[in-house]
């Protein structure tokens, strides 16, 4: 089956009925090895650790006395697992316990670390938080780009652009700029994006160009992150290499991907756009 034949049998742009009461078979998974071998890359040769951060801000259920309860999730998902979720099933899968009844927190997450957990082919970690504890807003640490003068020429992905000189350095720098596009409706991902790495330095204006090609390309989140790692880590050769996106929450969810060189602990930053 191809991916365009998956994609069409997915809720993404087809009209769905959104259900209230708890049904886990409303996830959908997308194989994630279709991306790798669009690369030539095997599993067993992946060039990155990291995983994929979502925070759910609409999720709710019901006591057991038929009280709602309100909470803020995140979800862990390993880089490496089968499958990502595709985000709309996400989001109807989150809806179907809002008239489902739980005895408590913890019966909720371990539910949904089982239920995800099963559809990405990996172990998922849900966490939840009262809306009083959310963290506080963050920001990226590092250089930002975005007031480089440039001229703009490429919307669609030009890893050519890319180039390195001659010293080495290390150092952090990002950009609010990035933004792809559904690859089903169309619908716009905003993001802000950071990398980390040691290596020869970078040409940042040529980097802050890359970033904005990406702007007419329609692909899911973690892939875009995906392939801005493997241009990076292909074409300007670092030795070590962290790339971090933060997109914007859409329906209620924002999916947050980390695509990593090195072991890296994760931290799920909130950025005032989110």
């Amino acid at each position: 089956m191809s991916e365009q034949d998956i994609l069409d049998q997915s809720p993404l742009g087809n009209e769905t009925v959104y259900v209230n009461e708890y049904t886990p078979d409303l996830l959908f998974p997308i194989q994630r090895d279709t991306n790798w071998k669009n690369r030539g890359i095997e599993r067993s040769s992946l060039p990155f650790v990291g995983e994929d951060i979502w925070n759910g801000y609409e999720v709710s259920w019901l006591n057991l006395k038929g009280k709602p309860v309100v909470r803020i999730a995140s979800f862990f998902i390993p880089a490496d697992s089968q499958n990502i979720i595709e985000s709309k099933s996400f989001k109807l899968y989150l809806n179907s316990y809002n008239l489902s009844r739980f005895d408590s927190d913890s019966a909720v997450i371990n539910q949904m670390q089982k239920d995800l957990s099963e559809s990405a082919g990996g172990a998922v970690k849900v966490e939840l938080c009262h809306p009083d504890q959310m963290p506080n807003l963050g920001h990226f640490e590092g250089e930002c780009l975005d007031e480089l003068d440039i001229v703009v020429e490429d919307y669609r992905p030009a890893p050519n652009l890319l180039s390195v000189e001659g010293s080495q350095v290390t150092e952090v720098l990002y950009s609010h700029l990035l933004k792809s596009n559904c690859p089903v409706t169309g619908q716009p991902d905003w993001a802000s994006i950071q990398i980390k790495y040691t290596g020869y330095k970078i040409d940042q204006e040529n980097l802050l160009k890359y970033f904005i090609s990406y702007r007419e390309h329609g692909d899911f989140h973690e892939q875009c992150v995906e392939n801005i790692f493997m241009d990076i880590w292909s074409r300007c050769q670092p030795k070590s290499l962290t790339v971090y996106a933060r997109y914007v929450r859409r329906g209620g969810l924002d999916i947050n991907p980390l695509r990593s060189s090195e072991p890296v602990i994760s931290t799920n930053l909130r950025l005032s756009r989110q």
